[in-house]
């Protein structure tokens, strides 16, 4: 156990062992999950033969019913252990996985199991980052929480660099399933993982109630609405994530379609600028030292909204493919920034006995808007044109910095600690 410690404090660093095996568990899975990025279309169109409107399907209504499954999850586990909870979801991502290489090897693979896979997979997702909020804000004290989220955002655009091109190459030489068995391995490494942070955890405020009731389900939206601090950022990052995710589909086709890019171009426009959030979230910690957290977060708020309405004046060749990497490397730079700056805000505003139900009323909202957005843009980019719709949905994120928090919030007072269990 003792080298187990050794590699968890490598990792961490000054933040502790513990939390060097969290971040560890984080990085894994973050891989595995890009490693596997659209492996789900690609077996429904090259294994099962699906059209349109299923791969359509596979990915809109498998996040959006994966959304309303986790909707219970969240006050069911406010008020129970976090860590097994973690360890929990990461199993059963892991054996939901592995049921389509195992039904495909015996030839009774079907779109159905697909659907229900990325179900189970999204609302385990859901539950795993509000259980994982909670779990960090009990595992870190509060001056670093910044550094760790800043850490995880580093990870994620690693792996958002780093993963797809390994991946499109495991695809391409051993077929899309062969991806899904990484995410599945990934999922099962993160758990070992997060098993081996060890060390005891307090234990989670006691249910007044026995039963969950159904007004309970609420509960994480209404402490979100009933704060001053917490709302306009709510609002500000499901219309703003929303609608950046809406207007991809209809990037791809302008780009893939009648601007004449080759889809290597189209890989590079957006595997390229992700260095950007690689240098944004190093810069995080610095910007709130020096300027203050309040003032980094409106600034970087702010200006990750300027960069996505340019992609309305895109043009073809070698000027146009170098405007949408400059787009999207400016963009990708602000989320860098802000990503950590607003997950550390959001946990310091929130109360200990409250984390899992907020983020996990958080992350429904937010693929349920994005959801809706991605839908309607899609009829937009029908009737309008995919350009004209793109540059609708980036006039509508011009106006998002308006619902950030327009005053420094004071951190919330913590409870005294309870008992620790192992």
């Amino acid at each position: 156990m003792r080298n187990g410690h050794r590699l968890g404090h490598l990792l961490g660093h000054r933040l502790g062992w513990r939390f060097g095996w969290l971040w560890g568990a984080y990085g894994t899975s973050a891989l595995g999950t890009w490693l596997a990025f659209g492996a789900f279309p690609l077996i429904a169109i090259q294994v099962l033969h699906a059209g349109p409107a299923e791969v359509a399907a596979l990915s809109s209504v498998g996040a959006a019913v994966g959304a309303a499954v986790a909707v219970p999850l969240g006050p069911w586990v406010e008020f129970r252990l976090k860590r097994p909870v973690l360890i929990a979801t990461d199993l059963v991502r892991f054996a939901a996985l592995l049921t389509i290489p195992a039904a495909y090897a015996l030839g009774v693979l079907t779109f159905l199991q697909l659907l229900l896979v990325s179900v189970v997979v999204a609302a385990a997702d859901i539950t795993f980052r509000a259980a994982s909020g909670a779990y960090l804000k009990t595992l870190l004290p509060a001056e670093d929480l910044l550094v760790a989220n800043a850490r995880f955002e580093s990870t994620t655009w690693t792996a958002t660099i780093v993963g797809p091109p390994l991946g499109g190459a495991a695809i391409g030489l051993l077929g899309p399933v062969a991806t899904v068995v990484a995410d599945a391995v990934s999922y099962l490494l993160s758990a070992l993982g997060i098993r081996a942070t060890g060390g005891p955890e307090p234990l989670p405020a006691r249910r007044k109630a026995t039963r969950l009731r159904a007004g309970d389900l609420l509960d994480g939206w209404r402490y979100i609405l009933a704060d001053a601090a917490l709302r306009p950022l709510f609002f500000n990052t499901a219309l703003f994530n929303g609608l950046v995710m809406a207007a991809s589909p209809l990037l791809a086709v302008l780009m893939l379609g009648p601007l004449g890019f080759a889809p290597w171009q189209y890989g590079l426009a957006f595997a390229a600028p992700s260095i950007g959030g690689l240098l944004g979230s190093r810069l995080a910690r610095p910007l709130v030292t020096r300027f203050g957290q309040h003032r980094v977060l409106v600034v970087s708020g702010t200006l990750r909204a300027l960069w996505p309405v340019g992609l309305a004046f895109l043009g073809p060749g070698t000027g146009g493919l170098v405007l949408v990497m400059g787009v999207e490397f400016g963009l990708i730079l602000c989320c860098g920034v802000f990503n950590p700056v607003y997950a550390t805000y959001r946990l310091e505003r929130t109360a200990t006995d409250r984390v899992t139900r907020t983020l996990s009323a958080w992350a429904v909202t937010t693929r349920a808007s994005t959801a809706l957005l991605t839908a309607a843009w899609g009829v937009l980019g029908g009737l309008l044109g995919p350009r004209t719709a793109i540059g609708l949905a980036g006039v509508l994120i011009l106006a998002t910095p308006l619902l950030l928090p327009r005053r420094a919030a004071a951190r919330l007072p913590e409870p005294e600690p309870a008992p620790s269990r192992a």
